[in-house]
């Protein structure tokens, strides 16, 4: 399902003394709804994310489609383990996330799982 975008026709004054692309365009981006909007990846992995207070890292396992878990990545930092994760992915050719999805909604949680760590606030994967 394509979604649906409109387009703005002000340009912003940062953009002012800039060059754009002759196709330029500014979209106002919807609301994403994660039950409507979600595409279920009937191949690929899905993650699970803790906080592991003790030892001040974030824990990401790879859960397969029949929930067991094949991998366990820690680190301190949203990047150094998306990074890892997907560098792993790569050179073993695992093709846990055939979804772009999946991949922007792992490191939007990494990141979130980061912070809550920094404030010592819980963490509550969505």
């Amino acid at each position: 399902m394509a979604m649906e975008m409109h387009t703005i026709k002000a340009n912003p004054a940062w953009i002012k003394d800039k060059k754009v692309a002759e196709d330029f365009a500014i979209y106002e981006v919807p609301r994403w709804d994660d039950i409507k909007d979600f595409i279920f990846d009937k191949e690929g992995c899905y993650v699970l994310i803790k906080i592991y207070r003790e030892t001040h890292d974030i824990g990401v396992a790879i859960c397969n489609q029949e929930h067991i878990i094949l991998k366990e990545f820690r680190g301190r930092r949203a990047q150094d383990i998306y990074s890892a994760i997907f560098r792993y992915d790569k050179e073993h050719k695992k093709a846990w996330f055939n979804i772009v999805d999946h991949a922007a909604y792992l490191g939007k949680e990494l990141k979130k799982a980061e912070i809550c760590l920094a404030l010592g606030s819980d963490y509550y994967q969505e």
